[in-house]
């Protein structure tokens, strides 16, 4: 009798929307299923990829007997730390220079923001946090359970499927003074609708003269374009005015590290006395979180950024994953072009990254879950890495059922 039980009152919690895409995929025995809903880069055989550089480095790791299984300090792996700020902000950063900022190694992108979250509920003087519509359907939960207040601001245009610039800056400019905005970095997950550099440099006077806090969350930097420079843009355009940020990253897409679990979290500050004392209260958050970090992924990342032969390697894998997935936004493109499939579809090569909104209604989602065993997000995400040359006719006839059934 589970009335028993000290838990019998426990309520089944709904699935996770985008994992259970997952759950209800693996329990389909259907030979033509296709899993568009996870964010995970997939070869043109649908495979799973470890990056040929990651391999490289793990043995380089399994192979120097130095390498011990110690705990890492509470910021994480020194060195790690040191090249991933270099990486987002760049190698002549002034910032960086003037020890103005302080990383530190979080559990992957998740970790990162919350660690940042618990921080500022904390210590900062605005606890309302502002999100774009939509966002990544983990963002609301991180912010609230640290503690802070979440608000949104216009984004995506679903008239256009691109960018609603002026309900940005109408909701920005409505903000109240202090207020943190998260801003992402590129490859604006789940949309791929990304503003223009001229763009960007718009929403970061507004920000600036109002003095919101930009806090950018950076899961694909060199995944969207396949330049790591290019896609780091943004970011260092707001460092660049001697002004403060913080910056979560990820190391899951473009080093394919997804269950490694390596990210970091860097605070750009005024001085460096004050980047100190921030780095002394983020050692309070992570201690009684996690203690300190896992030592595995860091080391891996660490070893590959800092060899130059290793990260050129890892340049050229990355921008291959970067163009197959341009590739695939063209076939399909082109695809339901040659269909005629009804609908103007050019949003799915100007979109750029992992996913594409592909403006599909849930019904429609729906019927070609059930009629086609395509797997994707209710709110019509389909992620690109997912798909291949080979099933591209499959989805494109799906696309066309759905929506001549369903306009």
């Amino acid at each position: 009798m589970d009335s028993d039980s000290v838990f019998a009152s426990v309520v089944r919690a709904p699935e996770d929307p985008i994992l259970g895409v997952t759950v209800a995929y693996n329990k389909d025995t259907s030979p033509n299923k296709l899993n568009l809903g996870v964010g995970a880069y997939r070869t043109e055989e649908g495979k799973p990829l470890v990056l040929n550089v990651v391999r490289k480095a793990e043995q380089h790791l399994v192979n120097d007997q130095s390498q011990i299984k110690e705990y890492l300090p509470i910021v994480g792996l020194a060195d790690f730390n040191k090249l991933s700020a270099k990486l987002i902000f760049g190698a002549d950063s002034p910032a960086i220079q003037q020890n103005r900022v302080t990383t530190v190694q979080c559990l992957s992108g998740t970790g990162s923001l919350r660690v940042g979250a618990e921080f500022l509920a904390k210590h900062y003087h605005q606890r309302t946090i502002y999100i774009p519509t939509p966002t990544w359907g983990n963002h609301p939960k991180i912010f609230n359970l640290a503690g802070l207040s979440v608000k949104t601001y216009r984004y995506y245009d679903p008239a256009t499927r691109g960018l609603n610039f002026q309900g940005l800056l109408e909701d920005l400019g409505a903000a109240p003074s202090g207020a943190i905005v998260l801003l992402h970095a590129c490859a604006h997950n789940p949309t791929g609708v990304d503003p223009t550099l001229e763009q960007w440099e718009l929403i970061r006077q507004l920000m600036r003269s109002k003095g919101l806090l930009p806090f950018f969350d950076s899961a694909y930097q060199g995944f969207a374009s396949g330049n790591l420079d290019a896609d780091a843009q943004p970011v260092r355009t707001f460092v660049a005015d001697g002004g403060e940020c913080l910056a979560a990253q990820s190391y899951a897409k473009n080093m394919g590290l997804y269950g490694e679990r390596v990210g970091a979290l860097s605070i750009v500050c005024k001085t460096q006395d004050v980047a100190s004392r921030v780095e002394s209260q983020l050692k309070l958050v992570i201690r009684p979180m996690y203690s300190n970090p896992p030592i595995h992924g860091a080391s891996i990342v660490a070893t590959i950024l800092k060899d130059s032969n290793m990260y050129n390697e890892w340049t050229v894998e990355l921008k291959a994953m970067a163009d197959r997935i341009i590739s695939m936004r063209q076939q399909l493109y082109d695809a339901l072009s040659a269909k005629g499939t009804p609908g103007d579809w050019s949003h799915i090569i100007k979109q750029i990254g992992m996913f594409t909104f592909t403006g599909l209604n849930s019904e429609q989602v729906a019927f070609m879950t059930k009629e086609y065993h395509i797997y994707m997000t209710s709110d019509g995400r389909i992620s690109m890495a997912g798909l291949s040359s080979r099933t591209v006719p499959h989805l494109t006839d799906a696309i066309h059922a759905a929506v001549t059934r369903f306009d």
